[in-house]
């Protein structure tokens, strides 16, 4: 994928103004001396260059900053420290860069939501008894694709495709436990759609209480429930939802086998949804409503 300086510019620029403002609420509230040595690349610095791997296409972090950032990315980066040290100061930069994804990469809320989990493995199926990185913190769940081992990756976007909740559990954990967590729904409202996997009487009633309209599609030994025309095409458009999930895993890299510490692989995930939050054109769905009451969707 192909960035502009002018990409690159703002994406520093956003990190940078919020982590300054980050520092000063610590300093303000910190007790003490605070440390006088600082590392040789700032938080802002590391975290760019996390995003940047998500959009420049390369498929391990390593080739990135050894083959591209050393030797294309001088003058961007002047004070560069070696790879193992760049790894060390990631795992660092994490909860910065967390902060920075709940603040300022969320998208608002329009009265349209789409609600999906995406299975992230961390291994092949074949290695899940030799698998000693995530021993006790990952776990094996079953998909629509299979079984696998690892975690899900739970997401909620609005109409424009624009992030408005996340949330990463175990792979055995059920899609629906997310919904029950007030933390995971404040940010929601109007009318959510999902896939089938999320029916559940109970649930339903849940958000109807919390001002959440959750629309399902039905199994065949379901009878059938009354739905305006306008919510039957939204929740056939639920597909914009796993075009993201697909643009998350094959463009920004948030799923791969070669994590080596369970910091590495919460830096390399949010890493890549605050990339795809900068996303010039990301997929969503256009409509019109005319006076006649009927939705037209281009």
């Amino acid at each position: 994928m192909t960035i502009s300086q002018d990409k690159i510019t703002e994406i520093f620029f956003n990190i940078d103004e919020f982590c300054q403002q980050l520092d000063q609420l610590i300093e303000a509230s910190s007790i003490g001396n605070p440390p006088k040595r600082k590392p040789k690349m700032s938080h802002s610095e590391i975290m760019t260059i996390m995003v940047l791997f998500h959009l420049k296409g390369f498929r391990d972090m390593k080739t990135f900053y050894n083959s591209y950032v050393l030797v294309h990315m001088k003058s961007e980066f002047p004070e560069t420290v070696s790879y193992n040290r760049f790894t060390e100061l990631m795992q660092k930069a994490c909860l910065p860069l967390v902060l920075f994804l709940k603040h300022c990469c969320m998208g608002e809320g329009t009265g349209i939501a789409f609600i999906d989990s995406t299975p992230i493995r961390v291994c092949k199926n074949k290695r899940i008894f030799n698998h000693k990185t995530f021993d006790g913190i990952a776990a094996k769940g079953k998909s629509t694709m299979g079984w696998f081992y690892g975690f899900k990756l739970h997401l909620v976007v609005n109409d424009r495709g624009e992030l408005l909740s996340f949330m990463i559990t175990p792979g055995n954990v059920d899609d629906r436990e997310p919904l029950k967590k007030e933390s995971f729904i404040n940010s929601l409202q109007g009318k959510l759609f999902a896939d089938k996997g999320y029916i559940s009487k109970t649930l339903s009633e849940l958000l109807f209480g919390n001002g959440i309209h959750l629309f399902t599609g039905i199994r065949r030994n379901m009878k059938n429930c009354l739905m305006s025309f306008n919510d039957k095409i939204l929740l056939r458009k639920r597909s914009v939802i796993e075009t993201i999930n697909d643009q998350l895993k094959n463009i920004c890299q948030v799923e791969h086998s070669r994590h080596r510490s369970f910091g590495n692989f919460i830096s390399n995930l949010v890493a890549g949804l605050v990339a795809y939050s900068f996303f010039e054109k990301k997929p969503s769905i256009k409509f019109e409503t005319e006076n006649t009451g009927q939705m037209a969707i281009f």
